[in-house]
């Protein structure tokens, strides 16, 4: 099995963007940075954009924001 290219295993960010920024957060997350989305109580807007898992609306299971956001760990701050 091929390893994982993690070329900024060492870096860990801060993702405080909206859904006009998610790939950034994406693809340095890919390249192994620790990215740590943070959001404010209630969650991001995004969360109730786009598909949901089995066409039941719920910010848990928003397809388009765990797309983006599937390797990061995630916060809440007010």
């Amino acid at each position: 099995m091929e390893e994982k290219i993690r070329l900024l295993k060492d870096c860990r960010v801060l993702d405080f963007t909206n859904e006009t920024a998610f790939l950034c957060g994406k693809i340095l997350g890919d390249l192994g940075a620790d990215v740590v989305k943070v959001e404010k109580p209630g969650g991001d807007e995004s969360r109730n954009l786009g598909s949901f898992y089995k066409d039941t609306p719920d910010p848990e299971k928003n397809l388009y924001w765990f797309s983006y956001n599937h390797n990061k760990r995630g916060i809440t701050l007010d």
